[in-house]
């Protein structure tokens, strides 16, 4: 769920996006991982492979195909949006997966980020409030050869405790603050990679748990939509 140098979410039963004739999925995926994030400074070589891996235009609808591969988020339905690859790779590479780690993350949206995190761990588990969004989401990871991740549908705010500890959780919407029961489900010296600040500008947190400690460390200025639930926003009424 999110925006600019930014964030993730959303989706909505839209069929494969097929990128014009003329274009070569492979190829755009290869300048972006070259011009958008190596040149940014994305340096772990396993993210920068999943990210080469994993394609971008399936995760969006048809009429934005041409601008799979571009440097910002695109729209995907119920008002959220898929993130720039940049921030889908530093939210990837910030906590120092190695590959045998369960990982957490809120905010399944079209499940771009899950598909990411599915090549770098060994287990994902995600969670979408909405519904609908969830079920394209299983899908379209099913139907994409993404086997380890499992989607659950409900309020992200509140974790996924059935299934915790998770040695890493990574939030794609903005928070007021850390939410207490994702602190509580990470293992001990778990990260949470998760933007926290108002609903206009946030920025990105790397937070460790030691004990009953929390340490954060600010990683980049950014804006993500609102993380909405009991520890969250409230949805906008109407």
């Amino acid at each position: 769920m999110s925006d600019s140098q930014d964030g993730s979410a959303g989706g909505n039963g839209f069929h494969p996006a097929a990128l014009t004739a003329q274009v070569d999925p492979a190829l755009r995926r290869r300048e972006m991982v070259e011009r958008q994030l190596r040149r940014r400074g994305i340096r772990d070589e396993r993210v920068l492979a999943a990210m080469l891996s994993v394609p971008r235009h399936e995760f969006i609808p048809p009429e934005f195909a041409n601008e799979a591969y571009s440097d910002r988020p695109l729209p995907i339905g119920h008002g959220q949006t898929i993130s720039q690859p940049f921030m889908v790779a530093a939210m990837a590479e910030a906590p120092g997966l190695s590959g045998d780690e369960r990982v957490l993350e809120i905010g399944t949206g079209c499940g771009y980020q899950a598909a990411v995190l599915s090549l770098l761990v060994r287990e994902v588990h995600t969670v979408e409030m909405y519904e609908d969004l969830a079920v394209d989401s299983r899908e379209r990871l099913r139907r994409l050869g993404y086997g380890n991740v499992q989607v659950h549908v409900g309020d992200g705010t509140l974790g996924w405790p059935d299934e915790a500890p998770f040695e890493a959780i990574i939030v794609t919407a903005a928070a007021p603050d850390i939410p207490p029961p994702l602190a509580a489900q990470l293992a001990e010296g778990g990260l949470l990679i998760l933007p926290v600040g108002t609903p206009d500008e946030q920025r990105l947190l790397r937070v460790q748990k030691h004990g009953s400690a929390l340490s954060k460390r600010a990683l980049y200025h950014c804006r993500f939509v609102p993380l909405v639930g009991q520890y969250g926003w409230k949805p906008k009424s109407g």
